[in-house]
């Protein structure tokens, strides 16, 4: 079996360490036999490269770098990208990235700035006086709601829901979406958006996997059970994070 992870803009977007989800994707599938590669996706890429890949990774950045993005994506690699998410194509976008999926952002002078309104959210900045959304997170995932996972969060966007929507988690500690409805991200058929950055996948093993999975269940249309790996270190890292902030 193999594994192409197309890494959207990482020229770009991997301002907040999120090349270590990248990372965690590699490992984790290579530890298994499985032969995953990256296939990086940028400004000046052709759209095929969109339609080779397995699994999507985009992260974060901030406001120049984001204002290059959004206008590449609005042209054709956000209709190819769309497509592939409503195919099922697994990914994982986050803080940015996962604002480009929606609606709209809308700046602090007002300015809105239109998404690729594939997931149904909107974002806006938060206000002069409200302060930036920043810290560890613990929260209890959409697929594993007795587990607790860890993240670390930085953005001052503060972005809301539509009605009926899926949530990633419930948050226990810190921000998530907007501070006050205690979300964290949002699910949409196999896409996840999240405000965690590159800590996210790296100490969630269990999300690495449910990614990995799916993206090599839809290639290969069968049911497939991934070998268990040793996260005995991931775990601990985890288990730090929530005994300084809950436990």
């Amino acid at each position: 079996m193999n594994l192409k992870i197309g890494w959207l803009y990482p020229d770009l977007m991997s301002t907040y360490g999120d090349r270590g989800n990248v990372i965690a994707l590699l490992y984790r599938a290579r530890s298994r036999g499985i032969g995953a590669t990256v296939i990086t996706i940028s400004v000046a890429d052709s759209v095929d490269k969109i339609n080779r890949a397995d699994l999507f990774f985009m992260g974060g950045a901030q406001d120049l770098q984001q204002e290059i993005v959004a206008k590449d994506l609005r042209a054709e690699k956000g209709i190819f990208l769309k497509k592939a998410i409503e195919r099922g194509i697994p990914g994982l976008y986050i803080c940015g990235a996962f604002q480009f999926l929606g609606k709209y952002y809308k700046t602090s002078e007002g300015k809105i700035l239109e998404g690729l309104d594939i997931f149904d959210l909107y974002t806006q900045s938060g206000q002069e006086k409200e302060k930036r959304l920043v810290g560890d997170m613990v929260f209890n995932p959409f697929f594993a709601p007795d587990k607790r996972f860890v993240g670390f969060e930085n953005h001052n966007g503060r972005t809301y829901l539509g009605k009926g929507t899926q949530p990633f988690g419930k948050i226990l500690k810190g921000f998530g979406n907007n501070g006050k409805d205690g979300t964290e991200g949002m699910v949409y058929k196999n896409s996840i958006g999240s405000y965690s950055h590159g800590p996210l996948l790296p100490k969630n093993p269990e999300l690495t996997d449910w990614l990995v999975q799916k993206a090599l269940q839809l290639k290969y249309k069968r049911k497939i059970k991934l070998k268990n790996l040793d996260t005995k270190y991931e775990d601990l890292a985890r288990k730090t994070v929530i005994k300084k902030l809950i436990d």
